[in-house]
């Protein structure tokens, strides 16, 4: 009898896993396009195109169409709190890809709030990776100022951020710090053209979405602002009935981005803000492996604030969100939140 042991025979074809490409073209053929919801704004488009761009890389042919929704809060020019915070952007997508109208939905994670659950039966498949969380200054064409240690008390800086204005106020109380709402183009369109505000403070990677990184005049100083919770990530939600949909887009995940976004949204939901609440939250990796979260709650003004600084080791996102959120409402969150008009 030969010592030889025999080759194991090749699989079937139709048992042997195929290309990602062909899978989901497969999977989802005799279907209509896969319709990609997002608000109407430059950036929000830009952020669809740009995932689009990624299904388009899995999913080869996979035809794909980016579906515009207005929603209340672009329309809206007043106080968000008046609409119910920032719900508002959301609340409009989320109907239609509950009804059938989008079949995913793309969502700036800063916005999506921490105190509203999300539709049933709808998750957040991927969490793109996270880009730039840096605020950056925006002066008016013509200013003698570029960053704000230069400029003189009573300047009028424009924000649509309370958190931004709590700790702009806390390092620089001389400032005017007034609420300025709209996207980012129409926001710098009035900062030159009314000439009411000396500068305004935006998102680093926002601007580059828009090509419009070369109005960035100053990085604002890492010790003087921490970022929104979810802030530089694109989270793609879709219905967890669309198992096809969902696999297609756990492949755009980013791992690391996920336990960030956990680690800071599980903190934001512990603290139960609301949408006038300036919590700021940022979790990252560190250089030895350590997961890392900062957490701040400020007073509108920046007169009161918590802080609490903490890490734990990755696999623990949950739990390091609950304990950064305990220890800021053990310094005091609790009453700075409850005094805020909700």
């Amino acid at each position: 009898m030969s010592d030889l042991i025999p080759s194991r025979p090749d699989p079937p074809e139709r048992q042997r896993p195929a290309p990602a490409a062909e899978y989901f073209e497969h999977m989802l053929a005799d279907r209509p396009p896969l319709r990609i919801g997002s608000r109407t704004s430059p950036m929000a488009m830009a952020q669809a195109r740009l995932v689009q761009d990624l299904v388009a890389k899995i999913a080869g042919d996979l035809p794909t169409a980016i579906v515009g929704i207005e929603t209340s809060g672009d329309k809206w020019m007043g106080d968000l709190a008046e609409l119910g915070g920032k719900g508002a952007f959301l609340k409009e997508i989320d109907r239609h890809l509950m009804m059938g109208g989008i079949d995913i939905a793309v969502h700036a994670m800063k916005d999506v709030p921490g105190d509203v659950p999300m539709p049933e039966g709808t998750a957040f498949a991927a969490y793109l990776p996270r880009e730039d969380v840096s605020d950056v200054l925006v002066v008016r064409e013509g200013s003698p100022y570029t960053g704000l240690e230069a400029m003189p008390p009573g300047s009028r800086i424009g924000t649509s951020a309370v958190r931004r204005k709590a700790q702009l106020l806390k390092h620089r109380p001389d400032l005017h710090v007034d609420r300025l709402r709209g996207n980012v183009n129409g926001r710098i369109a009035r900062l030159d053209a009314e000439r009411r505000f000396e500068a305004i403070i935006l998102n680093a990677s926002g601007l580059r979405r828009v090509h419009m990184e070369h109005r960035i005049t100053q990085v604002i100083p890492p010790e003087i602002r921490c970022p929104p919770v979810g802030s530089g990530v694109i989270g793609v939600q879709c219905r967890t009935a669309d198992t096809h949909i969902a696999e297609l887009l756990r492949l755009l995940d980013d791992p690391d981005t996920r336990t960030w976004v956990t680690t800071e949204r599980t903190m934001l939901s512990a603290l139960q803000g609301h949408c006038n609440s300036p919590i700021a939250g940022h979790a990252h990796t560190t250089a030895d492996g350590q997961l890392s979260l900062l957490g701040m709650v400020f007073t509108r003004e920046g007169g009161r604030f918590a802080y609490a600084h903490e890490w734990d080791t990755p696999d623990r996102p949950e739990e390091l969100g609950a304990f950064v959120a305990a220890t800021l409402l053990r310094k005091g969150a609790r009453g700075i939140i409850d005094g805020i008009p909700h």
